[in-house]
């Protein structure tokens, strides 16, 4: 255990992503879903497909999926909000959130009582749920190269949160890269000028780290080659946190 936490500090990501017993399968409509919704997909090895595939199927098994506002949740639903998981934990040894065990979905914007306000989506880690409209988060998908993914934007909080409140080796390699990214830019005192001053990414970005970090994800995901072109090193920083080596990225 000590040998694996000093092999991630040292490269940058754990020793082993993907080690599996019995690879698990998605049934034939779930997998055609995967096949033909999630562009993402497609662009992996075979190999990867399978390790894909396994993910999927174990977070939708380990994961219990709520519909609000008499809203039906579909095979399309659990497997769309499942990979989009599991895309953004693909790099991860431990890919399943301790932060999470539930999806709660609305069909349009809904009102939390949290904040009192409307949203499209949140994260509650008091409930174990991520929250999602799911008018908002197809949209999310109908265009992929706008770098506005309310699923990418939100499971970027939880992971954001996870890593913060766990100790294993991909949460290790995550905290010490947004600490490394966070004093990048404090040394760099012009840059945050020309990331406003080149309007790539959204005002929003700005609220604050949470946010700033979870923007950053969308347009990583969505525009890799304008990301990487603009701000290589803000790029390699995000991949190197999600370990992000697949896909031609």
């Amino acid at each position: 255990m000590i040998f694996q936490y000093f092999y991630a500090r040292h490269f940058k990501k754990p020793i082993v992503t993907h080690f599996y017993f019995k690879l698990k399968k998605l049934t034939p409509i779930q997998l055609s879903i995967l096949k033909n919704e999630y562009p993402l997909f497609g662009k992996l090895s075979d190999k990867h497909q399978s390790y894909f595939e396994h993910r999927v199927a174990t977070f939708i098994d380990k994961t219990q999926f709520i519909g609000r506002q008499d809203l039906v949740v579909t095979e399309q639903m659990r497997v769309l909000v499942a990979a989009t998981s599991i895309m953004l934990t693909f790099g991860f040894r431990k890919y399943l959130l301790d932060l999470l065990n539930t999806v709660i979905l609305y069909p349009n914007e809904y009102y939390s009582e949290i904040n009192e306000a409307n949203h499209k989506g949140e994260t509650n880690p008091q409930l174990k749920a991520i929250v999602f409209s799911w008018k908002d988060f197809k949209h999310g998908y109908n265009i992929g190269d706008d770098n506005l993914n309310l699923g990418i934007h939100e499971f970027g909080h939880a992971i954001h949160l996870n890593a913060s409140m766990n100790n294993d080796v991909s949460s290790l390699v995550f905290s010490q890269g947004f600490q490394n990214l966070t004093s990048y830019l404090q040394k760099n005192p012009t840059l945050r000028e020309n990331l406003i001053a080149s309007k790539y990414f959204r005002a929003y970005a700005y609220t604050n780290q949470f946010e700033f970090f979870a923007v950053l994800l969308e347009n990583f995901v969505e525009t890799p080659k304008e990301f990487k072109s603009q701000f290589p090193h803000l790029y390699g920083y995000i991949k190197q946190m999600l370990n992000f080596k697949f896909a031609g990225y």
